[in-house]
């Protein structure tokens, strides 16, 4: 029994490796073929085929995507339904969580671009209440929260505090208690803090509530009139053992780090303005500005710049707990690329596909991707249910356990089924050092990661229903207190 739970215990930590959905939010990524090369155009049947077969393959219970090339849509789609019984279409509104951040960048870049902002002045010039309990504070520059260099990490603020604001003002106040990771400037380290201070940012310059400032300053001159910041989209769904559960999406603040609500027919014209076609919102320098990273490293400005095969692509995910999201434009060729997903898992199928998009636009062959998160969730079933037996078979054999044990091997007996119950109980501990240092809290543990925390659950409770039977067959034994 003490193998077998060691061995799921191995196995959980394996598929608790984040994947996809948890990791940096650029990636690498299979570019379209050597620089330089200019695919042949990409018809829209053949995108609609690889959607609809990377539907079937998936299992997921909807998405959206779009595919643009140059100045032109080559494919807008909608495909699946979403929690209402609603059909999802290329106009169903979608959270696309942390790709709002290259939607704050553009708003604050075209403050620069009206000289209202100057990107390496201190913060605090253009927010006086913008402070920590660390005097580095006032060094952090415009520059930095949009790099992610400003030193403000989860580790070191209340990002329960932050969550629990309804304003960006009160937002603000929420990190007065926190401190720097180190010298702004000195190093990267993604943190949404950054842009949710970047949209207050926004939002004193501008004289307009944020959402108001983006739309005036974005989403409008791009005719992206089904986008907004805030609430609006349908429940979505969390993967549960290979199961989609609808769920509401986990309360929390909605600004520029993660806030935006979009549909693919909008973010087709994004990636069109994004590649230096049709209406812009930034001049060419600007624009040049939002997708270069500093020196020495990958994150440019709400895009995250990767190197494929001698090619240059900037790709940025999002994740927020029911929804799933990937954006991608190769400045080469000028095919843009989002995907769009009412649900959340371990694994982000939106990646696989965005892969499969960047393979047909180079001409290659792309096979529907599919079948990861449900391994994945069977996986975590073949750990679970055994798991679950064990705890059974071992309470139910804790008689025979207490005769036979005295000594350090009763007490070795009672501390190892104990292993499971401390995973469990540290998980929002180990799962963020493996995120990095990335928050993450008890409620967020029944969302994308449904799957690993009830597997989690189930092998503590096993375990410890070991222990208190053995406890208690022990406190009950013949000739106890002799």
């Amino acid at each position: 029994m003490r193998k077998l739970l060691l061995v799921a215990l191995a196995l959980i930590v394996l598929v608790a490796v984040p994947g996809p959905a948890w990791s940096h939010p650029g990636r690498g990524f299979g570019g379209p073929g050597p620089a330089g090369h200019l695919a042949e155009p990409l018809s829209a049947d053949a995108v609609d085929a690889y959607l609809r077969g990377a539907l079937d393959a998936t299992g997921l219970p909807g998405l959206s995507a779009v595919v643009t090339h140059g100045g032109q849509v080559v494919h807008a789609t909608g495909l699946g339904r979403d929690s209402t019984g609603r059909p999802v279409t290329p106009d169903t509104p979608m959270r696309v969580a942390s790709l709002s951040k290259s939607f704050t960048a553009a708003a604050v870049l075209s403050l620069v671009d009206e000289r209202r902002v100057a990107l390496d002045t201190p913060v605090v010039t253009y927010l006086p209440e913008f402070r920590t309990a660390d005097p580095r504070t006032g060094r952090i520059t415009v520059r930095h929260l949009l790099h992610h260099t400003s030193g403000l990490s989860d580790r070191t603020l209340d990002i329960g505090a932050t969550q629990r604001a309804t304003t960006l003002t009160g937002y603000l106040a929420a990190l007065h208690d926190g401190t720097l990771t180190g010298e702004p400037g000195s190093r990267f380290e993604y943190c949404n803090v950054n842009y949710d201070v970047a949209a207050r940012l926004v939002e004193a310059v501008d004289g307009r509530p944020f959402a108001d400032a983006l739309r005036a300053r974005v989403f409008g001159p791009l005719g992206m009139g089904g986008s907004t910041v805030g609430d609006g989209p349908a429940d979505g769904y969390v993967s549960l053992y290979g199961a989609w559960v609808p769920r509401a999406e986990l309360p929390g603040f909605r600004g520029g780090a993660g806030g935006v609500v979009t549909t693919a027919s909008d973010m087709g014209r994004w990636l069109i303005s994004q590649a230096g076609h049709g209406p812009q919102v930034l001049t060419p320098d600007a624009r040049a500005t939002l997708h270069g990273p500093p020196p020495g490293e990958d994150y440019a400005m709400g895009w995250s710049v990767e190197v494929e095969e001698g090619r240059t692509l900037l790709v940025h995910s999002g994740n927020l707990f029911t929804y799933t999201s990937v954006q991608a434009f190769d400045p080469v060729t000028g095919h843009g690329f989002a995907v769009l997903t009412n649900s959340a898992a371990l694994h982000d199928d939106t990646y696989d596909i965005l892969l499969g998009l960047s393979a047909l636009t180079a001409g290659r062959t792309a096979d529907p991707p599919g079948g990861e998160r449900q391994r994945i969730d069977a996986v975590l079933v073949l750990i679970a249910a055994p798991a679950a037996g064990l705890g059974i078979l071992g309470a139910l054999r804790s008689g025979r356990w207490a005769c036979r044990r005295t000594g350090w091997p009763a007490v070795a007996g009672l501390i190892w089924p104990l292993l499971p119950v401390a995973v469990f109980v540290t998980s929002p501990q180990w799962l963020s050092a493996l995120m990095n240092g990335r928050a993450v809290t008890w409620a967020q543990l029944t969302y994308f990661p449904a799957s690993l925390t009830a597997t989690l659950a189930v092998t503590a409770a096993a375990g410890l229903a070991v222990v208190v039977a053995r406890l208690t067959r022990l406190a009950r034994r013949p000739g106890r207190d002799r």
